[in-house]
Order: C-alpha cells, then sequence, then structure tokens
C-alpha cells in the first residue's frame, strides 16, 4: 500500500453500504464518503498544482472528513485550522505552509468575519471572481506573508458538488510516492510562531497498520472522536477507521462542558472505543458522570497527552470492569504514539507506565551528553527512532536538524521527555526538560511534585508552575481540600524544598487546543 487513498478504496470497495462516518446531522456511507473525496479532489486538482498544501479551515464534521480525503486526491496535503484561532495566528501558518488554497465553510467564513474583521475569508469583504475549475466563488485574502502571497478561498459546500474528473485524478495517482506529505500538524513553537510538523503518508500506513493490531480495533467497532482535527489524536481515529472499516462518530465539542449530555451521546451512538486526551476522560469521572448513566458499550479506552491522574483512572475502570484501558505515549513528530501499556484489571501502582514500543519503534534513552543510558531506573531524554518519524518541521530546517538527528541506529528524534526504564522493562515518563527547574539549589522536576499532590486525599487533579521572578513553585489543583493539608501530606512524600510555596484551589482547569491544561494561562495569571 503506497497512499492512504489506496487504504480508503479498498475498505470502499469492500463494505461500500456501511457508515463510515457521522455527526449529529451527516452521515456517509464507505461508498458516499469515497464519492464525495473525488468531488473535492477534482475541484482542488483543478486550482492548483498538485504538493501545494491545502488549508481546511471548516469546523470538524463528516463532511470535513469528506474534504480531507479530497485534498489527498488532489495530490495535496491537508492542513486543519479551527474556524475559531485568532486571525493572526491563521495568517501565520498560511504563511509558513506557502498554501494558496483555503477552504472555508460559508456560513463559518461569514461569521468569523464578523466577529474578527480582519482579513478573514469572507465574500463581503474580498473581490469575487469565477475560476475555470468550477462555478464557484473564489476570493483573494491577504495572508500577511507579502504582497504576492495570496490564497484562493474556496466554500466547502461548492467543492464538495464539483463534478468528478477521473482522468485527471488518475494521472495524478500516477505520480503519487510514499513519501509524499499526508498532513501538516501545528504545535506552538518556543519563538512563539506555529511549529508545522510534516508526516507522510507512509509513516501513518506504518503506525496505524501497527496500532490497529496491538489495541484490536475491530471493523464492528465504533469510535467516538474526541480530538478536533487539528490535532493528531484525530489522526488515530481517522485513519484507524479507514483501514479497518469501523464506523468513525465525531462528538460535537460542546459535549465536553457537559458531562451528562456526553455520556448520553455515548450511549445513544452505541460508542465502543473511545482514543481521547487525558482531560476529556476526567471530565466525565470528576464531574460525576458514572453517577447519571455508564456507557456499557464501551470495549476499550485508550488516552493520552498528559498523565492520568490514579483516583480518575480508578473511577473509570470500576464503573466498567470489562473495559480495557490503554496508555499511550508519544509526540506528534513521531506519528502519533511510540509506546502503550495494557492497564492490568485492578490496577495498584500509583505510577502508571508509558509502557513497550509499538511494532517497528526504537525507544531508548540518552544522557545530557548524549550518551545512551541501558541500566535501569537511570532518568534520561527519550529518543524515537524506526518507522513513522515525521519528516521535519515544515520550511524549517534548523529546528529540524535540531531534533531530528542521525545515530547509530539511523535517524530518530529527540522528544525533550525526561523518562527512565524500569526494573520490570516498562518505559516510565517523568517530565518535560524545559519542567526541570533550578530550585534553591536543586534541580526538580515539577512532574514529580504534580504526582505527589495527586496523592493527597480529596485532590482530583493537580499541575505544579515555577514562577521565576518570585522564586517559587506553584500548585494548582481540584479538590475540597485545604492548603495547610496539602503541605502536610506532601512534607511526607518530598523534601521540603519541593513542596509548593503557593497553592491554588480551582474549580476547573482551562483548557488548551488540544486538550491538555493550559499552563500558559495559569501563569499569566499568577503574573509569572
Amino acid at each position: 500500500m503506497k497512499t492512504i487513498l489506496e487504504m480508503l478504496e479498498q475498505t470502499a470497495g469492500r463494505i461500500p453500504e456501511r457508515i463510515a462516518v457521522e455527526d449529529q446531522n451527516t452521515a456517509f456511507t464507505w461508498g458516499e464518503l469515497l464519492e464525495q473525496a473525488q468531488r473535492a479532489g477534482s475541484c482542488l486538482a483543478e486550482c492548483q498544482t498538485a504538493g501545494s498544501p491545502v488549508v481546511l479551515m471548516v469546523e470538524k464534521s463528516a463532511r470535513a472528513a469528506a474534504l480531507l480525503y479530497g485534498v489527498l486526491y488532489s495530490g495535496s496535503s491537508y492542513v486543519f485550522v479551527d474556524p475559531a484561532q485568532p486571525m493572526e495566528r491563521v495568517k501565520k501558518i498560511l504563511h509558513t505552509t506557502g498554501a494558496r488554497i483555503v477552504v472555508v465553510d460559508r456560513d463559518a467564513g461569514k461569521q468569523k468575519a464578523e466577529k474578527q474583521n480582519t482579513g478573514t475569508p469572507d465574500a463581503e469583504k474580498m473581490d469575487a471572481a469565477k475560476p475555470d475549475a468550477g462555478n464557484m466563488d473564489v476570493a483573494r485574502a491577504d495572508t500577511g506573508a507579502g504582497k504576492d502571497d495570496s490564497v484562493q478561498v474556496l466554500y466547502a459546500e461548492e467543492v464538495l458538488n464539483h463534478a468528478v474528473c477521473r482522468p485527471l485524478l488518475e494521472s495524478i495517482r500516477t505520480e503519487a510516492k510514499e513519501t509524499d506529505l499526508l498532513y501538516t500538524v501545528f504545535t506552538s513553537g518556543s519563538t512563539g510562531d506555529p511549529k508545522g510538523i510534516a508526516v507522510s503518508h507512509r509513516a501513518v500506513i506504518d503506525f496505524i497498520r501497527h496500532f490497529t493490531e496491538e489495541t484490536g480495533i475491530r471493523p464492528d467497532d465504533v469510535i467516538g472522536n474526541q480530538a478536533p482535527f487539528d490535532f493528531d489524536v484525530s489522526v488515530k481515529d481517522i485513519f484507524s477507521s479507514c483501514f479497518t472499516g469501523a464506523k468513525l462518530v465525531l462528538i460535537p465539542r460542546t459535549f465536553f462542558a457537559m458531562p451528562g449530555q456526553l455520556v448520553d451521546y455515548l450511549i445513544a451512538r452505541k460508542i465502543t472505543v473511545l482514543i481521547w486526551a487525558v482531560s476529556a476522560l476526567c471530565m466525565i469521572s470528576q464531574f460525576g458522570g458514572f453517577d447519571y448513566r455508564t456507557p456499557v458499550s464501551l470495549r476499550m479506552v485508550m488516552f493520552s497527552g498528559e498523565v492520568m491522574p490514579f483516583r480518575q483512572l480508578r473511577i473509570w475502570q470500576d464503573a466498567l470492569p470489562d473495559t480495557r484501558f490503554i496508555n499511550l505515549y508519544g509526540p506528534s513528530e513521531i506519528t502519533c504514539n511510540c509506546t502503550y501499556f495494557r492497564i492490568p484489571e485492578h490496577y495498584q501502582r500509583e505510577i502508571l507506565p508509558i509502557g513497550v514500543p509499538f511494532a517497528g519503534r526504537k525507544v531508548f534513552l540518552r544522557d545530557d551528553a548524549g550518551r545512551r543510558i541501558t541500566q535501569a531506573d537511570k532518568p534520561g531524554e527519550i529518543c524515537v527512532g524506526g518507522e513513522s518519524l515525521a519528516e521535519g518541521y515544515l520550511h524549517d530546517p534548523l529546528r529540524t536538524a535540531q531534533a531530528f538527528l542521525d545515530g547509530e541506529d539511523g535517524r530518530y528524534y529527540r522528544t525533550g521527555d525526561i523518562g527512565y526504564l524500569g526494573f520490570d522493562g516498562l518505559f516510565y515518563f517523568v517530565g518535560r526538560r524545559d519542567s526541570q527547574i533550578k530550585h534553591m539549589g536543586h534541580r526538580i522536576e515539577l512532574g514529580e511534585v504534580e504526582n505527589a499532590m495527586l496523592k493527597v486525599p480529596g485532590i482530583q487533579r493537580a499541575c505544579c508552575i515555577f514562577d521565576r521572578s518570585r522564586n517559587r513553585i506553584c500548585g494548582f489543583y481540584q479538590g475540597e481540600v485545604q492548603g495547610k493539608a496539602i503541605r502536610e501530606y506532601l512534607k511526607k512524600e518530598i523534601p521540603g524544598y519541593m513542596v509548593p510555596g503557593r497553592l491554588i484551589k480551582v474549580d476547573c482547569f482551562r483548557l488548551n487546543d488540544h486538550g491538555k491544561i493550559d499552563r500558559k494561562q495559569l501563569m499569566e495569571e499568577i503574573g509569572a
């Protein structure tokens, strides 16, 4: 298999009448999804040369999934951008990608323009023209990258209604290679500019094969998608479904602020598999979702992105004793995940391993001097080689060279995470290199302080940051417990210099766009 499109066509040919993807309002069978994708691909291919990225600035939906595959049919790679993103960040993404086509929802584009009035693709604010490619409104929007840098703005509705041009699609396929880019996802860069992680077809195909085999996703599964499409967790949902023929159900973002409605949706749609961010799972367990109803159809729950609080895991396991739980680990640069750990029933240890490598991956540790660590229980930076490494950071050779290195076993990626290999043969995550601080003459991992706080009776979630201006550790927590009791407990668990100098109770942690605790917002809150 050379490209994802072969995967789509094989599944559509095998089960054309089965539902492939559905949202609240729309469902496509595999046959319909294939046709919609070819329509979109024909339109996009007539508008630009194959190989250029296409930005999809649309809400998550069944239609968005069809557009995704349509971009691939056009010989391009996709870049999802949340329509709610500030326009300045959108401009930076357009500048980084060099994209010349942006697909928007007609109504969403107008609403965003009314709110921001900052160059959002809106037919009323830009000169409209008719392209030779088809009968649709096309506008030009300044990307902020220069006077000659403009993009065609196409409306999703009309892209998906375009006639299929099979000779054009077939000619594009003859040039397709497994090393062609499939997608680019953007994360925050240390310079303030978004950093685009570029991933190929081969990387995703190799990973999804191993992922579905190791986890046991089946054709009769119903995958409940939580992640937005601009976050690479969605890659596991979308392409696991495509590879196996499992149904993909897209869960509205608003439901993750309403645990009862979220549980109702899981039950109504008979969801069997979740691949969610930890914070999304905790939304149900923290706020009594299981006291309301239990989604007994769930047979497998996988999570990643942050350390799963032990108490929250126990709530899930107690509510769903017959469900399999799997801890996943890995940054976007290695295509979703590199390790996994199947959690045994009645798991008692409060430290959760990140487990063993997926097939095709090489996971190892190295010290500050770059030497490999082979002894157990010695911490070092987690590095990953083997299959499915990203091509690098899009149009950023300097940062690519800093993070992707050549070693004795070939190319590998430095994750920036600290971990160790236990005597049990399992890898464990400790924290981020950039969360290691120097305080009162001691090197401290803030992750270790967070883990200690999570052991305090009454604390549900915890997050620590270092306030450099005041030279103190600040510990934020959710739970019904007083600061004095927390400090007394922590002094029995960790050295005094690691105990937070300030403890702050929060009603609920704000999450960033990727479903993780928004540490930047916490720092702003205390003026750090």
